[in-house]
């Protein structure tokens, strides 16, 4: 099967044969060499400043999002959220889910982030602002240099949900004084599901250590603790680690830009050749990570059903409201330009059909 989707994507083999191989005991000095150096190589990719640590969460994506809000902010703070899909409302979940203050930036499906919509909230203070880097449900990317300056300006936490933009597009920790950012194993690093990571800077390590615990599993006052010898308080995901490690050598070995050029080649590849077809972009503010495209004749969901039943190729289906409107298409894992090839014969020979 030819996987278009978002996560879990295509894996390199090499990385895939580590998932299949014994876990080793990961109480052990060996392994602990290794989280370090993982954690070492994470911080490098992202640029993050010094005294920035990365903790390593045994879970989804989602467990890092909602262990970013409690350990870095309570009932007294006021928070920003940014909600333009899917996952912005999931942020907007946490904080209901744990009686946190705070105000929603509501954008309409596939709307980029202006500074207009930030005007409204430019002078009420918050102590804290979340977004998703890259609204995986509506393909839109936001400008994080935006809400950069809208955090500088209120000295307010900046937490980055990087979930399905790490590696695909640029994230400069630094550069954007991030103090939270959020990734998962089984996006454009091509990993098993599982495994999540959370960097955090300085100001976001004081808070979190000044903060009283309201989880058990997800503290990071544990995990910062543990992970200063290269352990976590909890039993990891430990071949997922040892996938990320390898991976992240191959990432840094070769080069970020190299690697994320890759993913460009075959995005802009296929937004070229989907200009042939009766699709509309879902957005003008894109992601490397994915195409949203809206059929203008037929059900998105059918489209989907067809491909994978008639071409054995898998895209991402959309559900709730954008279930027959919206497909996306992935761009991560080992895809090529001739994987491309393969799915423009599959539309083409559905357009020939009179089906598309």
């Amino acid at each position: 099967m030819l996987n278009f989707t978002i996560g879990p994507v295509s894996m390199d083999p090499e990385i895939e044969m580590i998932g299949s191989r014994e876990p080793p005991y990961f109480r052990g000095n060996e392994f602990s060499k290794i989280v370090i150096e993982t954690e070492i190589l994470v911080k490098g990719i992202l640029n993050a400043t010094d005294g920035s640590r990365a903790l390593f969460l045994t879970g989804s994506g989602t467990l890092a999002m909602e262990a970013s809000v409690t350990n870095l902010f309570s009932k007294k703070d006021k928070l920003l959220v940014v909600n333009g899909g899917t996952f912005g409302a999931r942020l907007c979940e946490i904080a209901m889910c744990h009686n946190i203050p705070f105000d929603e930036l509501e954008l309409v499906d596939w709307e980029p982030l202006t500074q207009d919509h930030l005007e409204p909230f430019k002078h009420t203070s918050y102590t804290g602002v979340l977004i998703n880097h890259h609204e995986t449900s509506t393909g839109v990317l936001y400008n994080l240099e935006l809400i950069e300056g809208f955090c500088r300006l209120n000295e307010s936490l900046l937490v980055i949900d990087a979930i399905s933009s790490f590696i695909s597009d640029e994230i400069d920790m630094c550069a954007l004084k991030a103090d939270a950012l959020i990734v998962s194993s089984h996006k454009a690093l091509a990993l098993s599901p599982g495994l999540s990571i959370v960097a955090l800077s300085p100001r976001a390590i004081k808070k979190a250590q000044a903060q009283p615990s309201v989880t058990y599993y997800g503290d990071f006052k544990t995990a910062l603790e543990n992970g200063l010898r290269g352990q976590t308080p909890f039993t990891p995901a430990v071949n997922i680690i040892l996938q990320l490690h390898a991976r992240l050598k191959k990432i840094t070995s070769v080069g970020l830009l190299s690697e994320r050029s890759m993913i460009i080649e075959v995005a802009s590849d296929f937004r070229e050749r989907i200009k042939n077809f009766d699709f509309d972009i879902g957005s003008t503010s894109l992601s490397n990570t994915l195409t949203p495209i809206k059929p203008a004749s037929v059900s998105a969901y059918s489209l989907y059903e067809t491909l994978l039943s008639n071409y054995d190729i898998l895209v991402c289906p959309s559900g709730g409201s954008r279930k027959h409107t919206l497909l996306r298409v992935g761009h991560i894992g080992m895809l090529t330009i001739a994987d491309n090839d393969k799915l423009f014969f599959a539309l083409s020979d559905l357009k020939n059909k009179g089906s598309l």
